[in-house]
């Protein structure tokens, strides 16, 4: 069985897409990477992890109108779920994690 590479995407890749990458990085069916849309992300969005991505989650709609405008090409034919998670959380915050194993469980 192939792996599915899932990358997470949020603004400064610090709280909301490190948490998700944290939390389900150690699974046999997929490996999983974050980034941020920010300048001042801590591993910023870039072309060539838009390709590893079989699947990428975006935390808010305008995360999603960022990569689409930045990376048109790259994100042909790729699925790109939006979670609806505001910037209201800290790093590994405990309604975080709720919040991401609940609207990410349809698809992994």
């Amino acid at each position: 069985m192939n792996r599915v590479n899932i990358l997470f995407i949020c603004s400064r890749n610090k709280w909301r897409s490190a948490t998700a990458e944290n939390i389900y990085k150690n699974h046999s069916d997929h490996q999983v990477r974050s980034a941020g849309t920010e300048p001042s992300a801590r591993i910023k969005i870039n072309a060539k992890l838009i390709i590893w991505a079989d699947l990428i989650f975006v935390m808010e709609k305008k995360h999603k109108q960022r990569i689409i405008e930045r990376f048109p090409e790259e994100l042909y034919e790729k699925e790109i779920i939006t979670l609806h998670i505001p910037d209201d959380y800290q790093y590994m915050d405990e309604e975080l994690i709720e919040e991401l194993n609940a609207k990410v469980a349809d698809y992994l």
